[in-house]
């Protein structure tokens, strides 16, 4: 069956009106960033230049990426929570009885979080540059490449830990803790060379490692294109495998249990 567009847009449409009538979760997870650069990116300055001594590093090397990664984290439960709050509401059934197909029911459900993770990321690489004078010793384009891979990889993520969670406290829990136990391991919140041997040796085996590798290589190593790439690559390794876990568990008729 090809897909139908117009009602892959209209589901996704009806999502975005909805969204509009409350924005604070958004607000919040894209304003407290910004404050939390503010308040550490001098103290992480100081981190990374007595690691570094023979480089003249700002704060905000670090820092931009590191709570971009790490806000980014708690936005990826948002594709669970759209489909969670339909099956509260009771109309998840009505759109499965509705002339639409499985596919296009899961694409019009993607539009809204794609489009607010896509802000949270310009909101806070562009804030870094213009309030935090974040300056990339590396190429714009090999930055840009590394926040599309991240956000390519979380909305696949999202749409895994819908696949899997039965109840939205089950998402919540998951989501809220494992953006801090792996944001954390992945050196969102402390450079990775700063942490314990252990945590080290498993950072490796986390996405925002792998993101965190990348936009550093951009904004202290002069990295280009061709020396992210190995970074892109892994991030959206992580992607296909969250989506074939997805796909595979994803059962359109399961009931989920919304908030009580």
């Amino acid at each position: 069956m090809s897909l139908r567009w117009s009602r892959v847009s209209a589901i996704g449409r009806n999502d975005l009106r909805l969204l509009g009538t409350d924005l604070s979760f958004i607000v919040v997870m894209t304003i407290a960033p910004l404050f939390f650069m503010a308040f550490s990116r001098e103290s992480f300055g100081l981190a990374l230049q007595l690691q570094h001594p023979d480089q003249d590093i700002s704060g905000s090397a670090f820092v931009v990426p590191g709570a971009t990664v790490l806000f980014s984290g708690f936005m990826v439960g948002n594709i669970g929570f759209w489909t969670f709050r339909e099956h509260g509401w009771g109309t998840w059934e009505r759109l499965r009885s509705a002339d639409v197909s499985t596919p296009e029911l899961l694409l019009g459900k993607t539009l809204v979080p794609i489009l607010t993770l896509a802000a949270q990321l310009v909101v806070l690489l562009g804030g870094g540059v213009l309030l935090f004078d974040l300056e990339l010793t590396g190429t714009w384009s090999a930055f840009l490449l590394v926040a599309a891979a991240l956000a390519v990889m979380e909305v696949c993520l999202g749409f895994m830990l819908l696949a899997l969670c039965r109840s939205v406290m089950q998402l919540n829990a998951i989501t809220n803790a494992g953006t801090l136990v792996l944001g954390g391991l992945g050196g969102a919140m402390a450079p990775v060379e700063l942490m314990p041997g252990w945590a080290q040796a498993i950072a490796p085996f986390t996405p925002a490692y792998w993101a965190m590798r990348g936009f550093r290589m951009v904004t202290m190593d002069g990295g280009t294109v061709s020396d992210v790439a190995g970074s892109i690559g892994v991030l959206l390794l992580f992607a296909v495998v969250f989506a074939l876990v997805a796909l595979s568990r994803f059962e359109l008729e399961s009931s989920k249990v919304s908030w009580a």
